[in-house]
């Protein structure tokens, strides 16, 4: 019999607590390789303080396991270096840098200088209106450029998990559409996708399997197309 492969990323009995304030309670779930993985749920459900876990930028407890290797205690740096990279929510690209200048902090961490310069390359293949922006400051950008942005500056650390943290708030149908189409990219580059994200309804277009969150626990997972046919999803997130 052949073994299955080991999921990029693996999480056991995670628990996030800030003071007496329990924002995610002992969840499980797994990425595979290339997979878009969608966490949905309400504001306040768990999902941003699970990616910020898994980046060692919350206080948590359970397991961690990247690529079979227990990274639970491994400081966040280190987790970018080896694969993991964290898209936040609102893009906190840095403002008074210039597009190019931003992408360049993306690869802070790495040391190969010409396939830093390919990998920029790269970006404004992907992403053709920031070399058209390069060398305006990041704050002048529209909200969709500034999400491109902050995508392209995560990818310059080529990672092999992206976790995607809110990617089409507050932009328009257009953008978002840009935006998911990106996301399809990355993936289908072999990279896993973790896409936390309150369209629910695009989300679970997009994805493979999917997780809903609720007070910080799991309570729904599968298919994302089983989910989206879910009577509670649709009432509860779809609008129907």
């Amino acid at each position: 019999m052949t073994s299955e492969p080991t999921p990029m990323l693996v999480v056991e009995d995670l628990s996030v607590h800030y003071g007496g304030v329990i924002a995610v309670e002992s969840v499980n779930f797994q990425v595979g390789s290339g997979e878009i993985v969608a966490m949905i749920g309400a504001n306040g459900a768990g999902k941003s303080s699970t990616l910020m876990a898994i980046c060692g930028l919350a206080p948590s407890t359970g397991r961690i396991k990247f690529q079979g290797e227990d990274v639970s205690v491994v400081q966040p740096a280190k987790r970018v270096s080896r694969g993991i990279v964290l898209v936040p929510e609102g893009r906190r690209i840095f403002s008074r840098l210039t597009v190019i200048e931003n992408l360049r902090m993306g690869a802070y961490s790495r040391q190969d200088t010409k396939e830093i310069e390919a990998d920029i390359e790269r970006a404004f293949d992907l992403f053709p209106i920031l070399k058209e922006r390069m060398s305006q400051q990041g704050g002048t950008l529209s909200g969709g450029e500034q999400q491109m942005l902050a995508i392209a500056r995560g990818v310059m650390a080529r990672p092999k998990l992206i976790l995607l943290d809110e990617p089409s708030l507050g932009l328009s149908p257009i953008y978002s559409q840009k935006i998911f189409s990106i996301i399809r990219t990355l993936a289908g580059e072999g990279r896993s996708i973790l896409l936390v994200e309150q369209n629910a309804r695009a989300a679970l277009a997009i994805s493979q399997r999917a997780y809903c969150l609720e007070t910080g626990r799991i309570i729904l997972e599968g298919v994302s197309a089983d989910l989206a046919n879910d009577p509670r999803i649709r009432a509860a997130y779809l609008g129907e």
